[in-house]
């Protein structure tokens, strides 16, 4: 069993669960806990019998006729009504625990539905972090097929890669579908494959509209379907305008790394160290380790990324309150100041950033006023 960092039994509130399909917040919650009733939205009966008749959900918790009581409701976001209900029993019978899994945040935002008015808190799984998987972990596996639980656990190659493609076929390409709210179905289906490979860059809407054949505003909403189902994240560029950061070309990068592969039907091919596919998928596993981390550890960071009009870039800034923190990623073992004219250039105008480069050395050294760690020795320090 693979422990996650993730402890749900220090929490003594209500809370919403949110995490993509697979991430194991089912199993999560049946290994470490012992609800007293679990409601499956995903189970056509149960499904129908609450969306009829949401106050049902009262009526079950009375009968269990027990002082305290945890109750859990899995994917509530396929019946948003039934959160009424969760907040009249969270009034009246304070001692009721509620755990509220979802894989969508947007089902609820979209139907303007009582959220519980900041009476249940909000945590996240993800997949399976680099120390969660401690001696399970195999670097080369991890940045070619990522870290779904599910994709983990099998060993046998061409298992992984049917995994993988029934996941985006079945899950991507169906119910992300229905989120999107389009009859054009091929644009959708077309937009997912350009996602894929668009991660990690700086977009352009025009252009992706124009591969696509939609406008570009509808490209945006279908990014923000994207980040809203919890299956990827906007990175935006550094800047002390919040209005700036909102009209700027941000980045996207997709929640797994297995995920982007399969989009992209390169699941078959190798990643050859010192390769440009090797070093983007490098940059994905560090960004990917880093949002996950902080989530964990309930460390408040802005996370963005830096870029001049010459095309002097940062990977990642990262604000913690006032400090900030210059991050430059690179997979080489033996990385040279020349490989990092971004960072050289954002430490000349911002005089006490720490400046890091990320990278596969295989000590820490200092050169230039700029610290060279390995990547596990980065992580530490989040």
């Amino acid at each position: 069993m693979i422990k996650r960092q993730l402890d749900l039994k220090k929490f003594k509130h209500s809370m919403f669960l949110f995490g993509p399909r697979q991430v194991g917040k089912t199993y999560l919650i049946n290994t470490t806990l012992s609800p007293d009733r679990y409601i499956n939205l995903l189970d056509l009966g149960e499904f129908i019998r609450y969306s009829k008749d949401p106050s049902l959900l009262s009526k079950d918790i009375a009968f269990l006729n027990k002082e305290k009581l945890l109750v859990v409701i899995d994917e509530i976001q396929r019946c948003p009504e039934l959160l009424n209900e969760v907040q009249l029993t969270m009034g009246n019978r304070p001692e009721v625990q509620f755990i509220l899994t979802g894989s969508s945040a947007r089902k609820l935002k979209r139907a303007g539905v009582n959220l519980l008015g900041g009476r249940a808190i909000t945590l996240h799984l993800h997949p399976l972090t680099h120390e969660e998987l401690a001696g399970m972990f195999n670097f080369d596996a991890v940045l070619r097929y990522g870290t779904i639980p599910s994709i983990v656990i099998e060993k046998d190659i061409q298992e992984r890669n049917m995994l993988l493609q029934s996941y985006v076929e079945t899950y991507l390409k169906e119910e992300i579908q229905q989120e999107a709210l389009t009859r054009n179905v091929p644009a959708f289906s077309k937009f997912l494959e350009l996602s894929a490979f668009e991660n990690g860059n700086i977009l352009n809407f025009q252009n992706i509209a124009r591969e696509v054949g939609i406008n570009s505003k509808t490209i945006k909403e279908y990014f923000y379907i994207l980040q809203d189902t919890l299956l990827g994240f906007i990175l935006y560029p550094f800047t002390r305008s919040h209005r700036a950061r909102l009209i700027s070309h941000p980045k996207f990068y997709l929640f797994d790394l297995g995920v982007a592969s399969a989009l992209r039907g390169e699941l078959s091919r190798e990643l050859i160290p010192g390769s440009p596919p090797y070093g983007k998928s490098f940059e994905h596993f560090i960004i990917l380790e880093v949002k996950r981390l902080l989530d964990y550890r309930k460390r408040e960071a802005k996370m963005s990324f830096y870029r001049t009009t010459d095309g002097a870039e940062v990977d990642l800034i990262l604000e913690f309150g006032q400090d900030i923190w210059a991050v430059e990623i690179k997979a080489s073992s033996r990385p040279q100041l020349s490989d990092i004219r971004g960072l050289r250039s954002f430490i000349k105008d911002h005089k006490t950033v720490k400046a890091i480069c990320v990278c596969q050395t295989i000590r820490p050294f200092i050169d230039g006023g700029i610290e060279f760690l390995p990547w596990q020795d980065f992580m530490k320090l989040l």
